[in-house]
């Protein structure tokens, strides 16, 4: 997507409920994550695939799992279970943690990049080599994500002007029903990942805020 566009494909992410990742696909999502890795998001992986299934007999949307410091023949294992479109590393994801993925597991592989809210800096620099997407989320101290805590998007835009940007650029962290449209005005991601932020308590989303978030970052959408 192009700078001004103003519009970005949604990923819901941290779905804990069949009927969440239901509304999620009924509202046009492109994307809907579940949470391998810590946090109090984390799904078993039976209880992930029937979210997932839910979501995938409601609509479309690509089924995503979220990783943190698994290797890479568990993280294919739960992959190959659950059905997985994407798998998204946090942690190291170390070059050669995404190689040996790679032989494992034929979908997408996105990496997370984490900066702190106002420094966005050299990290994001040929972020995505080896990779499908880059997840940009915020840098906060025993969390891997789901915080609620935003990058400075207008610094952001500018490192990624100077930087260049990742094939794919999905941008996480602090996005809002409120928020999401100036987000992707001045980043212009391809995608939106929002957890927290369309939440009633951690993990139990709200429908309302679903549906307010999907169109205010797709304008014109569902």
């Amino acid at each position: 997507m192009l700078p001004g566009v103003g519009v970005a494909e949604v990923k819901f992410c941290g779905l804990t409920r069949p009927e969440d990742a239901a509304m999620a696909a009924a509202l046009g999502a492109a994307y809907q994550g579940v949470i391998f890795a810590g946090g109090p998001r984390r799904l078993t992986v039976d209880a992930a695939r029937a979210v997932l299934d839910a979501g995938s007999a409601a609509g479309p949307a690509r089924r995503v799992g979220v990783f943190g410091e698994q290797s890479a023949q568990e993280i294919a294992q739960v992959a190959r279970v659950v059905a997985l479109d994407v798998v998204q590393l946090h942690g190291a994801s170390a070059p050669t943690l995404v190689a040996a993925l790679r032989r494992e597991f034929g979908g997408n592989v996105w990496r997370v990049v984490r900066v702190r809210g106002d420094e966005p800096n050299d990290v994001l620099r040929d972020a995505d080599h080896g990779v499908d997407g880059v997840v940009i989320d915020a840098l906060v101290d025993g969390a891997l994500g789901g915080t609620g805590v935003a990058v400075d998007w207008t610094r952001l835009a500018a490192s990624l002007q100077r930087q260049g940007r990742p094939a794919r650029l999905v941008l996480a962290g602090g996005l809002r029903p409120v928020n999401v449209a100036q987000a992707v005005g001045l980043v212009a991601p391809d995608v939106v990942d929002v957890s927290s932020g369309v939440e009633s308590a951690v993990g139990i989303k709200d429908h309302a805020a679903m549906r307010a978030f999907a169109l205010a970052a797709a304008p014109g959408g569902r």
